[in-house]
């Protein structure tokens, strides 16, 4: 992976979460937090999770190994969850823009949550965050469809078609 297909794929990751967060927008307070069988209990905190999830990536790359999601990820607001992915996406970027292509094949050493030490190159680890939030907002579409909402589109094609 080039730094060039790093940005490409976050700019598409953060195209495709902002859609996400409108839809999330356009719910009712109990459609938000309402009951959902899927990883995370609701759509909020299915958001939630994906924007602690990539606040935890850029920690990890910048050298700290957070043990535990951020405090703000269990209770924020849609627009407190904006703004936290605003400054992650903020900060990933400054970070993308010091890096090299030699910076993504080297291996970043980081401690799961649960403490145990792992290790990957960077580009890999830049390919699952994306992959990561792209799973967890197939979890959104299909919460969004319970609740008699029609998600948004987020495929790759989609985003690569529109940034044109």
């Amino acid at each position: 992976m080039t730094t060039g297909e790093a940005k490409e794929l976050f700019d598409y990751g953060s195209w495709a979460n902002a859609r996400m967060l409108a839809a999330a927008e356009g719910l009712a307070a109990e459609q938000l937090d309402a009951a959902a069988a899927s990883s995370f209990p609701s759509v909020r905190a299915t958001l939630a999770h994906i924007v602690a999830a990539e606040w935890i990536w850029v920690r990890r790359w910048l050298g700290e190994s957070p043990a535990s999601a951020p405090a703000w990820a269990g209770g924020a607001t849609l627009a407190e969850l904006r703004t936290h992915l605003a400054a992650v996406e903020a900060e990933r970027a400054a970070l993308l823009n010091r890096l090299t292509d030699a910076d993504l094949v080297a291996v970043v050493g980081y401690r799961g949550l649960d403490g145990t030490a792992a290790a990957l190159s960077l580009g890999k680890l830049m390919r699952h965050v994306v992959n990561h939030s792209t799973y967890h907002r197939g979890q959104l579409a299909t919460q969004l469809r319970q609740l008699g909402q029609a998600p948004p589109a987020t495929d790759l094609t989609r985003y690569l078609r529109e940034a044109r």
